[in-house]
């Protein structure tokens, strides 16, 4: 893949944006068995993303029998929740009182890594929250449908808004929406979940007082990442042939918009283990240093170190590296991956 080397991340020799290996049967035996389990799954997801989003999902109904759909339209082609893990709350202890504050609850927000269209099915069968779209150079936000946030995945990254879309700040929509969490793709398009893309500064538009919860998800096998545009068709075969996919989930402790209230994203004795750094990474590898200094610190820029210290901890959940090459870089990159590909 060195023809695709003007795309790796400086310093980390990695590419973030290249598709995953394809899915092959270790055997061609398994080939029919695949093609069985693609075949008896495909009607009754159809049905149930039909049912869904032509009539429940603008049906005033009750939100638990939402959920329970979307929960089934994960669990027929196999993909199971196997791991959920919060900071600062312990295995088994999610339905202690203390825990409460540890999840999302309405008003807040949820800021996701983003690799698959799975991610928002999976967000909105726990959350049922508000979707919104942002961009790398906007403030504003565009809110979105669930079905929206998955065409999402397969779609084009874009470096600024399409004219004529109505654009608003995260405060704005707290307040439109007092009773829902608000989800926020920061990375503004999917990665291949092998590194964390700089950050939108839509963020920067919450409120003081709002909670942002950094949320990372992860898939394995993670062939079911989308981080080329297209491909849905490959994609559907790829989640509905294979017997299960493992889903991993970790949420951070909450941050704030705001200076005056810090609440720390780990522990002392987290930080003194080098948790807080994330996997494989020493100190020189931290966002707030550049050739030894804190830039962060030194330039008083209090909206980058929010930004920073939420893709540090989408980083350390995933046990990923945060990147400098961003959407910019990613649109290059599909231009020249489909002109070889054809």
């Amino acid at each position: 893949m060195e023809k695709y080397s003007q795309f790796r991340d400086k310093g980390r020799h990695r590419n973030r944006t290249l598709p995953p290996r394809p899915f092959a049967p270790a055997n061609v035996l398994w080939t029919p068995i695949h093609a069985l389990l693609f075949a008896l799954r495909l009607l009754p997801v159809l049905s149930l993303s039909l049912s869904y989003f032509l009539l429940l999902e603008i049906l005033p109904i009750p939100t638990i029998i939402k959920k329970c759909v979307l929960w089934l339209l994960l669990a027929v082609p196999g993909v199971w929740w196997v791991d959920l893990q919060v900071d600062g709350v312990k295995r088994g202890r999610l339905s202690d009182k203390q825990a409460a504050g540890s999840l999302p609850k309405e008003g807040d927000i949820v800021a996701s890594s983003f690799t698959s269209p799975l991610d928002p099915l999976y967000l909105a069968g726990i959350f049922c929250p508000v979707f919104v779209r942002t961009w790398p150079g906007e403030k504003g936000v565009q809110v979105i449908t669930l079905w929206g946030a998955i065409c999402m995945a397969f779609s084009q990254p874009q470096l600024e808004s399409p004219k004529g879309v109505e654009l608003v700040q995260l405060k704005e929509l707290s307040k439109k929406y007092p009773d829902s969490i608000i989800c926020v793709f920061p990375e503004s398009t999917t990665t291949n979940g092998r590194g964390i893309l700089p950050l939108s500064p839509a963020l920067l538009t919450a409120g003081s007082k709002t909670k942002i919860y950094p949320v990372n998800l992860r898939y394995t096998p993670g062939d079911i990442t989308t981080p080329v545009p297209g491909g849905a068709f490959n994609w559907v075969w790829k989640l509905l042939s294979k017997p299960t996919h493992q889903m991993r989930v970790r949420i951070a402790r909450p941050i704030y918009n705001s200076p005056s209230i810090d609440t720390p994203s780990t522990t002392k004795s987290e930080k003194a283990s080098g948790v807080d750094m994330g996997y494989e990474t020493n100190i020189w590898d931290s966002p707030h240093l550049r050739n030894g200094v804190h830039v962060g610190e030194e330039k008083g820029d209090m909206g980058q170190q929010v930004l920073d210290r939420v893709g540090e901890d989408l980083a350390r959940l995933g046990r990923v590296k945060r990147v400098g090459l961003g959407v910019r870089e990613k649109t290059e990159f599909v231009k020249i991956w489909k002109s070889r590909r054809r």
